[in-house]
This record gives structure tokens, sequence and C-alpha cells, in this order.
């Protein structure tokens, strides 16, 4: 990917190993420590704009992707949208950054995380932070949220319609979803139309697949090496106080911080306390940096 240095984003293209394109986006200076977001299931890179603006303002390089079938990336002609292919597709996104990023994972992108860092060595990954997930979930709250995306298999008439059923979905967010931010996720078809960005095949096969290799997760949780720190929401109906539990006895030397207010989507919900709540693991680790170390909030004036 060919980076503007007068243009701080920089948008291209990866090739998975079975020749599926992936979309990637990069903000921040090269040679910066890299911190790169993988997004949740149904999802894409934009879920993380915000906070990849604001860490590549404080000194990271930020790399944001599309998982396949997902927003800009490729999708399967045949559907079969496997974990494996998903967790590769991690693999070559962090190999392809020069030194292990330190990896933000929300939902689908944790879980990937998780196994790509309990079974892989030499270790992918600085670190990882996991966004509201769990190698064990709440499946009512997993069925809540295949509900609304398998809701409106015919799409929207207007932004304004598509905005309406998010609202609904998403209630605890104060602010209702800027049209400019939803037009994101959506994709006009041929018949006039707007449909999210996602591949309808995903919901026949990812959704099985996760509960397929629960016990396969959470095993891998157990052989994780690097520093963990787990961020939930207090009015999460995905991740629970017991799976918090379970998690933590499994990685004993993880960190955990919950945002009272905020539900499974909380990096949406409140950027600001989601980045506040991860910057202080951020700053903890020791980064081999080949530029300069990235700041904290209070010093973005400083050189």
């Amino acid at each position: 990917m060919e980076r503007n240095e007068a243009n701080p984003e920089a948008v291209g293209r990866l090739m998975a190993r079975d020749g599926t394109q992936l979309t990637v986006e990069t903000r921040g200076s090269s040679d910066a420590p890299p911190l790169l977001f993988a997004h949740g299931f149904g999802q894409s890179r934009h879920a993380w704009t915000r906070a990849a603006t604001v860490f590549a303002e404080r000194g990271w390089r930020t790399v944001t992707f599309d998982a396949r079938g997902h927003g800009d990336s490729g999708r399967l002609v045949d559907g079969k949208y496997l974990l494996e292919q998903f967790v590769d597709d991690l693999l070559v996104v962090a190999r392809s950054l020069g030194r292990p990023p330190v990896l933000v994972g929300a939902s689908l992108g944790g879980l990937l995380g998780l196994v790509a860092a309990g079974e892989i060595r030499p270790d992918p990954f600085r670190a990882l932070v996991l966004v509201d997930i769990t190698p064990r979930w709440e499946t009512a709250g997993v069925e809540r949220m295949l509900g609304f995306m398998r809701a409106h298999p015919g799409g929207f008439a207007s932004l304004e319609e598509a905005a309406d059923e998010v609202t609904a979905y998403l209630p605890q967010r104060r602010a209702r979803k800027d049209q400019q931010e939803l037009a994101q996720l959506l994709k006009r078809g041929d018949d006039g139309r707007l449909r999210w960005h996602w591949d309808p095949a995903l919901l026949d096969t990812v959704a099985h697949e996760g509960e397929h290799h629960q016990q396969r997760v959470l095993d891998a949780a157990r052989h994780v090496e690097v520093p963990v720190l787990l961020v939930s929401g207090g009015r999460s109906d995905v991740v629970s106080a017991a799976t918090v539990r379970e998690f933590m006895s499994a990685v004993p030397r993880a960190k955990h911080v919950e945002i009272p207010h905020a539900a499974h989507t909380l990096a949406g919900d409140d950027n600001d306390a989601f980045t506040a709540a991860i910057e202080p693991f951020l700053s903890t680790l020791d980064l081999e940096t080949a530029g300069t170390r990235p700041r904290a909030a209070g010093m973005r004036g400083l050189p």
C-alpha cells in the first residue's frame, strides 16, 4: 500500500492466501508502533474509524481492515466461510506490518486474536485488547444480534429507514447514527434498495462456526503469553460476569476494565470512554519503536 504523507489515511488491498482480497486502511507514521484493529461479525473497518484516528494522533500506526465477506473485502462464491479463513486473514494483515502489532479485537475479531495468539508461535501480536468478548458467551445476546442481521433481507428504501432500525437495536446510544457514517455500512443494489455491507451467506456459516469452536478458543486463551486486557460493557448481553470470571481464571495475568454504561458495541457506544479505558494498558507495554513512542492523552501538544 502506498501512503501519501500529505494524507494520513491510506486505503489499499492485501491478498489472502486463497486469493481473497482484503481492504486495509492505515493511519499515522509508517515507523510508529502498529496498532491493529479487528472488527466484529457484521461490522467493517469503519467501526474503528474514531478510535484509529485518535491513536494515530497519539503516535501509533493504526491499521483497520474489512474481514472477508464484510465491507469492501472480497466475498466467497461458495459462501462457505470458516473460522480458519478468518484467523489466517488476520495473520496475513498482522505479518504485513513488519513487526508484531498490538491487536484490538471486538467480538469475532477478539476470538480470532485469541486463537492466533494461543496457537501460533512466535507470537503474532505484541499484546491483546479484547473488546467485549470472552471464549464463551451468552447465547441470548448473540441471538439478538443475529436477529438484527437477519431482519430486512429486502433492504431499506432510505438511510433514514436504516437509521431507525439501528436506533431500535442500540437504544443505549445517546446520539442517532450519523447518516454519513451509516452510508459506509450499506450498499445499493440493482433494485435501488440499500442493504448491509456484509455477505448474507455469513449468517449460515460463521454463527455455527463460533459455537463449534468455543472450547478451542478457551484452550487457546490458556496458552496466550502476551499481555491481555479485556474491556467489557456493563450493559452487554454477550459478555456477563460469569463469562468474565471464566476468562480471568483461564488467563489469570489478564487485566479487566468495565465501562458500566456501554453495551456489546462499546467502542461505538462511547469512543471517548473506550479509548480512555485502553490507553493506560497500552502505555504499560514495552514497545520497541523505530520512531516516536506513543504519547499519552494529555500530551498531544508536546513534540
